[in-house]
């Protein structure tokens, strides 16, 4: 069990590293993921600052319960925009069926993660 909380917590963290970084370098790639009512360059670059620390987070022994609390926390409010995804006529992730498969692949990332919280 230790390797694949070691695998998940490489994993997760390039991935929310990777994504934060994202944020900053690409933000008109996820503009049309921030509500229009929301200041989207502000949001973005809270969002990618917040994704890439928690993921730099789970790499440090120190750190990695509070950051894998961050990553379920930033999963869960992030459900309700992917949700609203799949009721716009385009979604933003691209077509309709990832829109929908993106929905149960978020409660599997939630699971992964909280295994990696329940074992730190």
């Amino acid at each position: 069990m230790e390797i694949t909380i070691q695998v998940l917590k490489i994993i997760y963290g390039g991935f929310f590293c990777f994504a934060g970084i994202m944020h900053i370098i690409r933000p008109d790639f996820f503009k049309h993921f921030i509500p229009d009512f929301l200041p989207k360059k502000l949001v973005n670059y809270v969002v990618g600052i917040l994704e890439f620390s928690i993921g730099l987070g789970l790499f440090f022994q120190e750190t990695v319960k509070l950051a894998s609390f961050g990553i379920i926390i930033l999963l869960v409010i992030f459900l309700p925009i992917h949700i609203w995804d799949v009721t716009k006529k385009r979604p933003a992730i691209g077509s309709k069926k990832v829109a929908v498969v993106r929905i149960p692949l978020q409660f599997l990332l939630l699971y992964g993660i909280y295994i990696v919280y329940i074992n730190s």
